[in-house]
Order: structure tokens, then sequence, then C-alpha cells
């Protein structure tokens, strides 16, 4: 695809938009960046803000001052200051997830621009985030900069307490990382050993009959004079939910090992395992014109969704020079899941008619990348190189079926669904259709990193063989195996020039390659997505300071989206195309220990090129897709009052979140009314009434503080949004 002609107009539109040219300031130079132990004099920091900092290819951000950051591997596999990124990037810190205590990936991601997290409300079950509209759950989640497969019901699941950041990449990301969404990519870091004793306990309850429990604690390992060091992170929850008989407990716990023999290689064991229990169903009746009833549809008798998943990997890094680093990234992911549910079919008089299903599913995958770094001059010309082979395969199997001979429930007397409460024996249906796929992909990618004078140029290209087989059966008789087999080209062109060291305009331009992973409902797998960006805008730091941020424009055009079957829930269809455009704006800044402040606003414009309605039957080209809100703003602040000041020891914090206004389904026929939502933090650090409570801390944290009753509709089924929400902590770290 060719490289369109707005790409001049965006560039000169978001210079124009942002602010002066700032004075020069000196650059983050990464040889100082420090893996040593750095504990905030006052604020929310448990553990060294930067022991996810090794190097690139999944090491995690690096130079962390509270909310910001200053480089990050994510855009570029290697320690590339953001600034000098020719896409847009977010860094969500650790300090950040502590202060805002974040629950799920959901939650995480709440406050950054371009994403989207509540389009199917409240819904423990996934991690359902779009970023520039663009559905990222299946193949735009990565774990250590390794892709994290997720297929039909089996989507692994974050826990947020063990992640020491999340990276935001938006724009298309597959001439490095080969599959994945075209709105972007989120990469998670997991905790990693540090080299200095460290540990923390957390006890928490809220509302909902809410319970947990976390630990983090780690340090060097007696004996091995500095050469090991481990870590060891988890929690136990126990949980209720607004959903009637709805829980969401957890149990999880990742021990890690780092083996340093050199200042030249490093080791690194990654593992996890984690069992949860939650809903079968999130969704409640919807009656024709007026969307989500209170009529919770799940069956406390058959609605406990089970799920288990543990993953074992490693990060290997040896430096044969300052200029020539070899890595090699791998990890081993292994989902189980037991989903049961109910539904309503209908309702006649003062009955509900339902039926049950049942869907067990089983997920494995192994991810590997090897990578090369080497940096050299060639005259004025100083270049990063990068090359690499990685390699994903996954196996995934899916058995299924359905009672339609459920007693109907009776809804005689029944003035008040929130408080209505009921029970039903129902037997688990015959698992006699199911499907099963593999797949392979191989990519080979290279990147160039070309600095000269003030300009920054980087060129990215990958090749990419994918093979999927897929074969379904109904009634115990296998079908015939469908094989499918793709190749792609995918690349990215970024320019950056530094007008000043803190002030940079840049423009790119990116492809996209995505087989779509899983199968429809009749079991033929989807056919791949093809689509490009273009995106221009300005970056900046304010010197002397720890205040950052970013103005982007950009315009994506898909074709074969994956969309849900509104004839199958449980099931998605691939087609069309899409066109993205829009605008968005960040600022992040830490002012002072524990105090923090991060802005973002989003304008989306996001509609079908090219689609056919699958209720009508007839043309919706040019409509708006459902449940993405054209306009969001967010805000979240912490402030700590300092020490020797009357309230020292206290700190405040609270957020504004706010979605405009978007339609309900993709025929364009109702709106989803606009919503704000409010959360507020505060804590108390015991160490300023006496130094032998050092140590000590007591958080709340409440979300929806002013409990808005609202829902949100998309391809015209609406969900309900999560009530208020209020969780107490006690926390001691040491």
């Amino acid at each position: 695809m060719f490289v369109r002609t707005r790409l001049p107009a965006l560039l000169l539109a978001a210079t124009a938009l942002s602010a002066p040219a700032l004075a020069q300031e000196p650059q983050v130079h990464l040889d100082e960046i420090s893996v040593e132990a750095v504990r905030a004099a006052l604020g929310n920091v448990a553990t060294p803000q930067d022991s996810a900092a090794t190097s690139g290819g999944g090491g995690g951000p690096s130079g962390v001052t509270g909310y910001t950051a200053r480089v990050s591997p994510t855009a570029t596999k290697t320690n590339t200051p953001l600034i000098e990124t020719p896409q847009s990037v977010s860094v969500v810190t650790r300090e950040q997830l502590n202060d805002r205590n974040v629950q799920n990936v959901n939650e995480a991601l709440a406050y950054v621009p371009g994403t989207s997290t509540n389009v199917f409300g409240f819904d423990p079950r996934f991690d359902a985030i779009y970023i520039r509209g663009f559905s990222t759950t299946y193949d735009g989640i990565f774990r250590d900069g390794l892709r994290q497969s997720a297929v039909g019901l089996t989507v692994p699941r974050v826990e947020p307490y063990g992640t020491e950041a999340l990276t935001i990449l938006r724009g298309p990301a597959s001439g490095l990382y080969g599959l994945g969404s075209p709105g972007g990519i989120v990469d998670i870091t997991t905790k990693r050993p540090v080299f200095v004793p460290f540990g923390e306990i957390w006890f928490q309850a809220g509302n909902f009959n809410r319970f947990q429990g976390n630990f983090d604690f780690g340090g060097p390992v007696e004996g091995s004079d500095g050469t090991m060091a481990y870590r060891l992170t988890g929690i136990v929850r126990q949980s209720d939910t607004f959903l009637p008989g709805a829980t969401d407990d957890r149990v999880n716990i990742a021990p890690a090992f780092t083996w340093k023999p050199s200042a030249d290689t490093t080791f690194t064991l990654l593992t996890e395992f984690q069992s949860g229990r939650l809903p079968g169903t999130a969704a409640f009746y919807n009656q024709r014109g007026i969307g989500a009833t209170r009529l919770y549809i799940g069956d406390p008798g058959f609605n406990a969704f089970t799920q288990e998943q543990h993953r074992i990997g490693y990060a290997f890094e040896h430096r044969f020079s300052p200029d020539l680093i070899f890595r090699q990234n791998f990890r081993y992911y292994g989902v189980n899941g037991d989903f049961p549910y109910t539904d309503v079919l209908g309702i006649t008089g003062l009955s509900a008619q339902r039926y049950a299903g049942l869907y067990k599913e089983n997920l494995s995958s192994v991810a590997l990348d090897n990578q090369i770094e080497g940096h050299f001059l060639t005259g004025p010309v100083s270049h990063t190189l990068v090359g690499g082979v990685d390699y994903n395969h996954y196996d995934w199997t899916r058995r299924f079926g359905f009672n339609f001979d459920v007693p109907d429930l009776d809804l005689t007397g029944v003035t008040d669904f929130t408080r209505f409460r009921y029970r039903t024996f129902i037997p688990r249906p015959a698992l006699t259709s199911g499907n099963t796929q593999s797949q392979d992909q191989i990519g080979v990618y290279l990147q160039e990193q070309a600095k000269w004078d003030r300009f920054v140029l980087t060129l990215t290209g990958r090749h990419d063989w994918v093979s999927q087989n897929t074969t379904s059966y109904s009634a115990f008789v296998p079908g015939a195996p469908q094989k499918q087999d793709d190749t792609a080209f995918t690349y990215r062109l970024g320019l950056n020039y530094l007008l000043t060291p803190s002030f940079v305009p840049y423009a790119s331009y990116a492809t996209t390659f995505t087989p779509q992973l899983g199968a429809d409902a009749s079991g033929r797998a989807f056919k791949p997505a093809t689509g490009d960006q273009i995106e221009a805008g300005v970056k900046f730091a304010v010197p002397n300071t720890n205040i950052t941020g970013s103005v982007a424009g950009f315009d994506i055009v898909q074709s074969s989206i994956l969309r849900q079957d509104p004839t199958n829930v449980a099931n998605s269809v691939a087609t069309g195309s899409v066109e993205s455009k829009g605008f968005e704006a960040e600022l992040t800044a830490n002012f002072a220990p524990g105090t923090n402040l991060t802005l973002a606003f989003t304008h989306l414009d996001f509609r079908f090129l090219r689609q056919t309605s699958l209720i009508t039957g007839g043309p919706i080209d040019g409509n708006a897709l459902s449940g993405i809100p054209g306009n969001t703003f967010t805000a979240f602040g912490t402030y700590a009052f300092p020490p020797g000041s009357l309230l020292a020891g206290l700190q405040i914090g609270g957020g504004i979140r706010y979605a405009g206004t978007s339609f309900g389904d993709d025929e364009n026929t109702f709106r989803n009314p606009t919503v704000t939502l409010f959360d507020a933090l505060i804590a108390y650090d015991f160490a300023a009434l006496d130094p032998k409570y050092k140590g000590f801390r007591a958080q709340i944290n409440a979300y929806n503080i002013f409990d808005r009753d609202y829902a949100v509709c998309q391809a015209g089924y609406c969900y309900r949004g999560a009530p208020a929400t209020v969780i107490g902590s006690l926390i001691y770290r040491w």
C-alpha cells in the first residue's frame, strides 16, 4: 500500500496544535540507568523503580520517576528514549498501579489515551481492551515482549499486582511483532528479581464481601556472591460481585529467579500459576426498547466459570561487547477453562424461558524470540541495528453442548430485580460438538535506527509465515480439516526530528497483517486482516522537570475486522473494512514524591468503509462502529503533603473518566449517552507519626464514587456498568 498524501497535513496539524519549542534539556543516557534499589522518600513505591530495566526486548520501561517513564523497549525492541520513537507510546508505571490499586488490566488502562476499556460494561471474565477502536483482546496483548495467544474463551488473565508496568504502543506493530491489532499492542512487564532485599504485604477488604491478600518479596540469594536473586509475588482473593450469586475469586503465585554470573550475562526465570472462579455470564436480559434490564440471566446453580493457567519462561541476555548484544526470550503458556452459563431466550407473561450451555476449552502456546542488537558508526551517522527470528505456536481445543430442557424462571411477585435471587439444578449438557485448531508462525525481522544530527530515522521490516489448521465436529462426527497458509511482508517508516532534545516532531507509516485467531460458528478459520496507518505528532519533555507529553494525529485502514457474531454471541465473524482516524493528547507529570498527574484526551472517528449489516442485510457503509466513544477525557492526580507540614504523611487523589456518546448498534439507530465516572484515593503513611512505624500505610480506593447507574450497548446488546466499589488496604513494606 502506498503512503497516502494526508501525511504532511497531519504533521503540520499536530505541530500547530503543540506547545512552543522548549529549551534544550540533557538526554537520558542509558548507561546511567541503575537497577539498584531507589526508594522514594515519600510516596507509594514499594520496589526499586528500575527493577525491570534490563535492556531491550521485553525488559520493560526504565528512567521511571513516579508516573513518568523516559525509556521503553516496546516500540523498537531497544532501549530507545520514548521521545525518539516514531509512534505514540504510553507507560503505566508501578507507582500508578499502586496508587489506583488496580484489580485487572482494564482498570490499569482506564486513564490511557486511545483506549476503550468499558465497551462491555462490568465483566470480570476477560481483559476486553480496544485501542483506537480495534480490539486487542486476542492479538494485541504481549507479556515481556512475547505475544500472549488467546483463542475462543481461553483468554489468559493478567494479574496486575504481578506486573512492573504496562506499555501501550498505539498503531500497527506488525513490523516488529508480526501478528497484532492494527490499533496497537499492550506489552505487560512481569516483576523481576532485584539484588537488594525488599518486601511488602497487603491486606484488603471491600464491598461485595471482597477479601484479598497480596505479597511480594525477594532479594539476593545468600551465599551467591551477588550473582543470584529471587522474587516471589502472589495474591489470594475471595470476593462476590454485584452480579447475583457470582464470584471473582483468584489465587496467583509467581516465583522468579535471576542468575547474573557476570556483568555481561543475565538469565531470568519467570513462572506463574493462577486459578480463578468467575461468573459464566455478566449479561442482563435485554428487552426491546429498554435495553439492559435488571434481570441477571446467569443462574448461580450453573454459573461457575473456572479457569487455570500456568506459564514458565525465561529472558536471557549476553553482551559480547557494548556494541553487540544477543537476547533470547521464551515462554510456555497453558490455559484450561470450564465455562457453564445460562441465557434467557424470552419472557412470556411472568415466565422466563431459558437454556444452558457448557464450553470446555484448552490452550497451550509456545513463544520464542531470538534477537541480536548492534551499534556502529558510518561517518556522522550512528546506527542501532536489531535483527531477529521469532516463533509462536498454539494448540487449542473446544468441546461444547447445550441443554434446552432448563426449567422456566418464575417471575411472579418480583418487583425488585436487584434483590431477586434464585438457584436451579441444571444438568451439565453433553459435549457433542467442538473445534480443534493449531497455528504456527515464524517471523524474520530487521530494524535500522539511524541518527544523524537532529534526525532519527527508523526503518523496520518483517516477513511472516503463518500456517493454521482447523477441524470442527458435530454430534461427535469430525468434519473435513481446513488448512490455511498465509505469508506477508510488513514494515514501518518513521522519522523524528529533534527540534530540541526536549521537543520532537515525528511522522510514521506502518502496515499490519493479522491472521485472525480462532474460528467462526461454523468452525471455519478467519481470513487474515491487512491494513496500514499514518501517524504524525509531537513529543515533549519540559526541561529540568519530570513532565512529559505528546500530541498525535492518526489514520488507520483495515480489512476484515473481527466482530462479535450477533447470531451466536460466543463466536465472532470477520468481514468488510474500516477506517479509524483521530487525535490524541497526553500529559504525565511527577511534581514531587507521591505527587503525580496524568491527563489524556482522545477524539476518535471510527467508521465502516465497506460492510453489510448482520441484522438487516443492507449496506452500512459510513456508519460508526458501535460502543466506541467519539471523545474521551481522563485525568488522575495525587498530592502527598510534604514532610514538616501539618498533614505530613497524608496522600489524597482522585480521577475523572469521561466517555462521550457512541452508537449502540452498528446500524446507528440509537446512541449510548455520555458517562462520567469519578474515582478517589486517600492514604496515610504512619512513619509521619513515629519513625518506628516506617513501612506501614493505610489506603482507601473508591471507584465510581457517586454510584452512577449506567449501561453500555455494543452491536445492539447492552451491558450494565459497575456500581460504586470501595477497597481498603493495610500495607507493610520493608
